[in-house]
């Protein structure tokens, strides 16, 4: 055998290395890698690779880089961290990414094997602490095993229900070398199960569709996830059945077509909440129950035959009794769908009645959302996206940071395309939009991208700015500042008499109207300005339009406070443990009083 010179044999590379290879072999092309002693041969490694290596400021935002890309592409997102604190700063992106069923390897060095269980300096038993939140978890102990480990790692990451996956591996093992051996079947993911819906129950689901008087068609995020976005579509045209998405779902079908009730939940739309209750048969595509959707689950669709279509077995029936639960790869059941109504012998129900009282919820409740701006001098966060989606005319992938932004960005800027709203949804983390948003700007450098944060939120990774600069990701930041942890405070309002519990982020003897700027604490205008980004606050109502322009007009990335009242709530509102029936459809604390005055400070 030839060798390399000092005896290393012919091919032979070190596990870093091997790692490395493996992920450019899977067509992995950018990585979220932040280094550390027990991770820094595999960021040598990095450093040689023709990947693009985008370094974070936090563990976490890297985590989040790396869902904000995976999310925006429907791609794998990989990040990279150190043993102990490195390690364990992914956890909430991992859980995060569980939580949505988001593709993402996250891989971690680990202290040498011989030091494992013993409290090595920064030893975590990573493995064992990531197992409730990860498809699966790999503590590779064999140098040799690298190649496989990493290839069953992507398939798993890919294959039926999407999710994180952990690869811990030890120092010792990424030093190691040796002639790595890659695997060379075919690398296809392949789905566990039943990949099939047998044709009984979907042709048993047609004739229901047929003998249906008040249909809808129920789609979550695995509508997207399984790139069934178009079959989604055509099979809707063809059956004429209204459809109401979840958050995950957002732009899977168009919110404007004539058959959208946009999306369904605690704060979605009237008219689809309703629709949801009173319907006679309600058809689940790629959606799990969420309890923020379907509020008491006894009062969910109480009279309505429920079919489920998805791929994960052990959502039917977990958290909703359901009458047809169908497992199986929703593209091929949409592909076949499709094909069995072409072919003939499909009766198109008659929905006129269906649809005159959908469209007069529609016309009652001002489909899809609205607000009421009379009498408030200053500028309210639903103008503020809703001018912002103005300016845009749509055409943005959104990012937002968790709280009322979050449900005031879906209501007011229309979403018709997936994977154009990124948004932490399961896991509801705060910190997510400004990383997220660095890795959508990593995948579409030529698109705009755009972080609706509150000035909660955007603190929680703000750091992330920097990244911004060096990487020059040309995100847009428009911060809905309104001096409060916003849905908190909202909550608090309707069921604590507005008693305020740490939710007030201001300077407590300075709050008062959005025009007080010696209250309005931090200065995120001089924040951004030290992290290299230009920006800009606005208070008048007048400059609104002309800031937001500015925004998007500035090349690279630019950070907007968007000063505003506290006062408003996000409405409608579901409030726990209720049904569609008890939306609160309008605001029951005066938002001008609570703009005027803190009812904290009148308890003083």
């Amino acid at each position: 055998m030839k060798t390399a010179k000092n005896d290393v044999p012919a091919g032979a590379m070190k596990g870093a290395e091997v790692v490395v290879r493996c992920l450019e072999n899977l067509g992995v092309d950018t990585v979220f890698a932040y280094p550390g002693g027990s991770a820094i041969e595999l960021n040598q490694a990095l450093s040689h690779s023709k990947m693009r290596v985008v370094l974070p400021r936090h563990e976490q935002g890297g985590g989040f880089m790396a869902s904000g890309y995976a999310r925006s592409t429907g791609k794998v997102g990989v990040a990279f961290a150190t043993s102990g604190p490195g390690a364990t700063n992914l956890v909430t992106a991992i859980a995060d990414a569980y939580m949505d069923s988001i593709p993402t390897l996250f891989i971690t060095g680990q202290v040498f094997s011989q030091f494992i269980g013993k409290q090595a300096f920064q030893e975590t038993d990573f493995y064992g602490m990531t197992l409730p939140v990860v498809k699966h978890s790999f503590l590779v102990m064999k140098a040799e095993d690298l190649p496989m480990v990493m290839y069953r790692a992507y398939k798993i990451a890919t294959s039926g229900r999407p999710g994180p996956v952990v690869i811990d591996i030890p120092k010792d093992i990424q030093q190691a070398v040796f002639v790595p051996k890659f695997p060379t079947e075919d690398l296809t993911p392949r789905i566990p199960g039943k990949l099939h819906a047998m044709d009984e129950e979907l042709q048993s689901l047609l004739r229901l569709i047929s003998a249906s008087k008040k249909p809808v068609l129920y789609i979550g995020g695995g509508v997207i996830s399984s790139d069934s976005t178009q079959l989604l579509r055509e099979f809707a045209a063809l059956t004429g059945v209204p459809v109401v998405s979840t958050l995950m779902g957002l732009g899977a079908f168009p919110a404007t077509s004539e058959q959208s009730l946009y999306w369904f939940g605690m704060h979605g739309t009237v008219a689809g909440n309703w629709a949801a209750y009173y319907s006679d048969l309600l058809i689940v595509m790629g959606a799990r129950f969420d309890d923020r959707v379907t509020g008491t689950v006894s009062k969910f669709a109480p009279e309505a035959t429920i079919v489920h279509i998805d791929i994960d077995r052990s959502e039917h029936n977990k958290n909703k009794k359901v009458d047809m639960p169908i497992e199986g790869e929703l593209h091929d059941a949409l592909t076949r769908l499709v094909a069995m109504i072409k072919a003939g012998g499909f009766k198109k129900p008659d929905l006129t009645e269906w649809f005159e009282t959908i469209n007069g919820w529609k016309k009652e409740y001002k489909f899809p959302f609205s607000y009421d701006h009379s009498g408030c001098p200053h500028i309210l966060p639903q103008e503020a996206i809703e001018t912002l989606y103005q300016e845009t005319k749509g055409d943005a992938i959104v990012c937002t940071g968790v709280g009322q932004h979050q449900m005031w960005a879906p209501q007011f800027f229309m979403f018709n395309e997936p994977r154009t709203f990124i948004s932490s949804l399961g896991a509801g983390t705060m910190g997510f939009g400004v990383p997220a948003a660095c890795g959508a700007a990593a995948a579409f450098p030529n698109k705009t991208v755009i972080n609706i944060d509150g000035d909660g939120s955007v603190l929680m990774n703000i750091q992330e700015l920097a990244t911004m600069t060096i990487e020059k990701f040309a995100v847009k930041t428009m911060i809905i500042n309104n001096q409060h942890l916003g849905m908190v405070a909202q909550w608090e309002d309707c069921f604590y008499g507005s008693n305020r519990g740490q939710t007030l982020l201001g300077d407590v003897k300075n709050v008062g109207s959005p025009e007080n700027e010696k209250g309005l604490f931090p200065d995120f205008v001089q924040i951004a300005k030290g992290f290299g980004v230009p920006g800009r606050r606005v208070i008048k109502r007048e400059e609104l339009r002309d800031a937001i322009r500015e925004m998007l007009d500035t090349p690279g990335p630019f950070v907007l406070d968007v000063v505003v009242p506290y006062g408003p709530h996000v409405m409608p509102f579901i409030p726990q443990k209720c049904s569609a029936l008890d939306v609160m459809i309008t605001q029951t604390v005066d938002p001008c009083k609570q703009c005027r005055r803190c009812p904290w400070m009148l308890k003083k």
